[in-house]
């Protein structure tokens, strides 16, 4: 009996709650609304928030409480994690309210957004792209920022990502091998040029090299000659640089052969 009565006192705190929550979202009276989105929010209802503050942001425009409706709205989509939604209200905030007490706040969190949102290197790097953009943005707009260190820090991380996602895409070429290697030794070359820092420099010269070797192994009489003198140009670029390289006894044996070929 007093178990039945506790799951009815709990029910009726959750209709009740719900009521209450109905009424302030059918009400007309939008000071009141304001009240209580800021009420959810501080709360931690962010749902209930965030759906308050949605009804209410057009009707304060142009209020004194425009740029704070807009950017609790704002935070409540990022307190639920929708980055997506979140990024497009503190950037819309940032250039609606240039001068608002919110406005390095919601740069920052529009960058860090994109941050999060910035999916694994396999995949379409666009929001890695626009992430390193924002956070470059914040840092040359707010030097002196409490977040210019995380923001410096969030951009390597994504910086790296790319590096990353141009060095498994030249790389996929070659595990392609056959007629794909040419495209493998463009993809590589091209990726070393756009990041020579890499820390994938090694093996991107070791796979530029094979792939030349691989080419020449299989080339037609006439074309043999010219493509094992490329190869070996590649072996001293690349020996020179990684004297010391794991992959350097096989790179000694392509060497030797297509020395031999040259002759």
């Amino acid at each position: 009996m007093r178990k039945n009565c506790l799951y009815i006192g709990l029910l009726l705190i959750i209709l009740s709650s719900c009521s209450g929550y109905e009424k302030v979202l059918k009400s007309t009276d939008y000071n009141l609304k304001y009240r209580k989105a800021f009420e959810y929010y501080n709360k931690g209802d962010y749902a209930r928030a965030s759906g308050v503050f949605d009804q209410i942001s057009t009707v304060f425009r142009g209020s004194s409480k425009s740029d704070s409706v807009s950017f609790f709205q704002a935070m409540s989509a990022y307190k639920q994690q929708d980055y997506i939604t979140a990024q497009y209200y503190f950037s819309t905030f940032v250039q609606t309210y240039q001068y608002s007490p919110f406005a390095e706040e919601a740069e920052y969190l529009a960058a860090y957004c994109l941050y999060l949102d910035s999916p694994n290197p396999e995949l379409d790097q666009e929001n890695t792209t626009r992430g390193i953009e924002a956070f470059q943005a914040f840092m040359r707009k707010y030097p002196t920022s409490k977040h210019y260190d995380n923001s410096k820090e969030y951009t390597t991380e994504l910086q790296d990502k790319l590096v990353e996602k141009s060095y498994l895409s030249a790389k996929l070429y070659y595990n392609m091998g056959g007629f794909m290697l040419k495209s493998a030794i463009v993809a590589l070359k091209s990726s070393l040029e756009d990041y020579p820092n890499t820390r994938y420099r090694e093996e991107m010269m070791w796979l530029i090299l094979d792939s030349n070797f691989k080419i020449a192994e299989n080339s037609i009489e006439s074309k043999k000659k010219d493509r094992y003198q490329t190869t070996i140009d590649e072996y001293y670029s690349f020996i020179s640089e990684f004297p010391q390289s794991k992959w350097k006894k096989e790179a000694q044996k392509i060497y030797e052969r297509s020395e031999k070929m040259t002759k």
